[in-house]
């Protein structure tokens, strides 16, 4: 398993973020990690549909969200990211 390649575009390996919890292979950190690209991308599909720049593939960011809590992702509340998309 290619982890960059992962990373880069995750549905290239996993249909839903579920798939992401349940893969053996993969420590919590590296899930963790996976889903918080996801949720970063499917976050910029809904700022792209905002401003009317065509829409992606269907919503998914209630289903990354509920993977992370899964896994007991925790959010910074603290220190909120600086625009829609969130990132690090």
């Amino acid at each position: 398993m290619n982890l960059k390649q992962i990373l880069r575009d995750p549905t290239t390996r996993f249909m839903c973020p579920d798939d992401v919890c349940k893969e053996p292979s993969l420590t919590r950190a590296q899930k963790i990690k996976i889903l918080r690209q996801w949720e970063y991308d499917a976050r910029e599909l809904q700022v792209a549909e905002e401003e009317n720049m065509g829409g992606g593939p269907a919503d998914i960011l209630d289903q990354i969200l509920a993977a992370l809590h899964r896994l007991d992702a925790r959010v910074d509340l603290e220190h909120s990211p600086p625009t829609k998309q969130g990132g690090e």
